[in-house]
């Protein structure tokens, strides 16, 4: 909560520039992956997309392989191998 009211108060785009700061300063790197890569609409297991993702819809289930996740974790696995893919 505190973390969320920091973020809100000194805008994105100051939170963006400390972030590329502390990693640079670290040795760590950070890639930005498009605003409209569909992470949740797209499996982990297998990459199939899925056409409608409902909101409410809190468990990812894949049609086509059967793969069952929770949706933010499926979305994290998504945009963590799409950075990786952007910066190789």
């Amino acid at each position: 909560h505190k973390l969320a009211k920091a973020i809100s108060d000194m805008g994105f785009y100051e939170f963006k520039r400390q972030l590329e700061y502390k990693s640079s300063l670290f040795g760590n790197w950070i890639s930005s992956v498009d605003r409209w890569f569909p992470s949740s609409k797209t499996c982990s297991n297998c990459g199939n997309k899925k056409e409608e993702l409902k909101l409410s819809e809190r468990v990812y289930h894949c049609g086509k392989c059967g793969f069952k996740i929770d949706r933010d974790l499926n979305a994290a696995i998504n945009i963590e191998r799409e950075g990786i893919r952007l910066l190789a």
